[in-house]
């Protein structure tokens, strides 16, 4: 089975939350860690923002989930793969 971290690059992470929560829940099956980065000091917080995901599972069902993300306007995703 291949190893398969996703990137995924939001324009707009405050306005898009709920909506990328929802899918994350939806696939939250093929999801074993995500992380979240944005640009943060004690006078802003960055709009945009990047979330890695390390996904488990068949190829078919990460690129289901790579195909709900670029529904989104704003939201940019890459998938790199490892293969064992």
């Amino acid at each position: 089975m291949d190893h398969t971290i996703l990137g995924i690059h939001i324009q707009d992470r405050v306005s898009q939350v709920p909506d990328i929560q929802k899918i994350f829940t939806q696939y939250g099956c093929q999801i074993k860690m995500r992380l979240g980065i944005h640009d943060v000091d004690k006078n802003a917080c960055s709009p945009s923002g990047i979330i890695l995901l390390d996904t488990i599972g068949e190829s078919g069902q990460i690129d289901q989930l790579m195909k709900a993300m670029n529904k989104m306007d704003g939201v940019e995703i890459q998938k790199m793969v490892f293969s064992h």
